[in-house]
């Protein structure tokens, strides 16, 4: 018998003051068998940033062909990939030809480190790519606020996110190791 994904529930209320977007977002977070609450809570930490009417959760895991996150146009053409962990070169050229921007979320520890340092003189002409890094704390203290059914107050200011559960807060900043453009 195959396992059913584990559904997690987040009511958002964001305040992006970077880029004057303030919404409340009901999102349904469906957790695949193999995903880790770490690795969801960083779908959702990505939604925060980047959110839009248009952005969605997509099959993710499940689906080779797609990214954890995308927003399309209203000609289904895709304006924003997101993905998380440490894709290989090819799957980056691939988004980055598909995409008009592209932003990876590398959160394995030294894992990611030995990624990047292996990747990152291949990418210098992926001029809409942007890198994150996240520190495997900062995943644990989003782990630590997960629930199956969260209330979350999001703020984003000068580049940082406070995201706090009405008890915990947790200031979420990755460290940009490529930027677009540069």
């Amino acid at each position: 018998m195959a396992l059913k994904a584990t559904i997690h529930k987040a009511d958002v209320s964001i305040s992006d003051m970077d880029r004057g977007y303030y919404a409340n977002h009901s999102l349904t977070l469906a957790q695949h068998p193999s995903e880790t609450i770490e690795r969801l809570m960083l779908r959702l930490v990505t939604f925060i940033l980047h959110a839009d009417e248009r952005l969605s959760f997509t099959r993710d895991i499940a689906g080779d062909d797609e990214p954890a996150l995308w927003k399309k146009n209203y000609a289904d053409e895709i304006e924003l990939w997101i993905d998380l962990g440490e894709p290989d070169e090819r799957r980056l050229r691939q988004s980055c030809g598909r995409a008009e921007q592209v932003w990876v979320y590398s959160y394995g520890g030294r894992a990611s480190e030995v990624w990047w340092k292996g990747i990152e003189n291949k990418l210098g002409r992926l001029d809409n790519l942007h890198v994150i890094g996240i520190s495997p704390d900062t995943l644990a203290q989003l782990a630590a606020m997960n629930q199956r059914g969260m209330q979350l107050q999001a703020t984003i200011q000068d580049g940082q996110l406070w995201l706090s559960d009405g008890t915990n807060t947790v200031l979420v900043e990755g460290e940009k190791l490529k930027v677009a453009g540069e």
